[in-house]
């Protein structure tokens, strides 16, 4: 592998943050997600814990395989729902048997009652939640200790700007959720049209250098699946998808 500049002594001023989205779970596989409005069944889930399944495994060691020929990875940060921490694990062992950092602030968005409920039914069972849910403002918060979206940008935006702030000069993975990947795309791009599908270990590349600023390198590169006949199982992604 050609030397890159992260493993040169050259200072830089800013950090490169690889994020990933999670592997596929088995609700995702089933059409049943964590967070996300679809015409069939829609179990909500949020920071329910849900395990990756064979497909997950088999996916997170392919975007492992990938990023352990890339520049070196100097950490790897995940959010510590299982998902993701077990996705950061197989990416971790490929790329040096690094430790896996988990943070809490890289959670999934937090759905108070709706987690946990079919989202057909939820209307009915818990319709106050279900308007905050379905609303289209990003300052409603969702009764049963929910997040609105504005709090999820808040937390998720602030956790990465405190890893880039501590790895200047580093390539770091840091393993989440589909909400969270929207939020940190909309930090980058404000003025960008909102992003809907995120695809189960999708890579995207920002940079966050001094003064806050950040860019996208790379958005959405699943080509690490290609031809493994994992890429169309990547279900999910979608609005708020976890």
């Amino acid at each position: 592998m050609e030397e890159s500049r992260f493993d040169c002594e050259e200072d830089l001023d800013y950090a490169e943050i690889v994020v990933v989205r999670h592997g596929e779970t088995s609700w995702n596989a089933e059409r049943k997600i964590q967070a996300i409005m679809i015409s069939i069944v829609v179990i909500v889930n949020g920071h329910l814990d849900v395990e990756l399944n064979d497909a997950g495994r088999q996916q997170a060691q392919r975007v492992a395989e990938r990023l352990s020929k890339e520049p070196k990875i100097a950490h790897v940060y995940s959010s510590d729902l299982k998902r993701a921490f077990e996705t950061a694990q197989i990416i971790a062992a490929k790329c040096g048997k690094l430790e896996v950092l988990t943070d809490r602030d890289l959670r999934e968005r937090h759905l108070g009652d709706m987690q946990g409920l079919v989202y057909q039914e939820a209307s009915k069972i818990r319709p106050e939640a279900y308007k905050a849910f379905s609303s289209n403002r990003t300052d409603v918060d969702i009764p049963g200790g929910g997040e609105s979206l504005d709090k999820l940008y808040d937390r998720c935006t602030t956790a990465l700007q405190r890893i880039g702030d501590k790895h200047k000069g580093e390539r770091v993975v840091v393993v989440t959720h589909g909400g969270v990947i929207r939020s940190l795309h909309e930090r980058a791009r404000p003025s960008a049209r909102k992003v809907e599908k995120i695809l189960n270990t999708s890579v995207n590349v920002f940079r966050l250098f001094d003064g806050e600023k950040w860019t996208i390198q790379v958005w959405g590169d699943v080509s690490h699946l290609d031809q493994t006949g994992f890429l169309q199982s990547g279900f999910g992604g979608d609005r708020t998808s976890g």
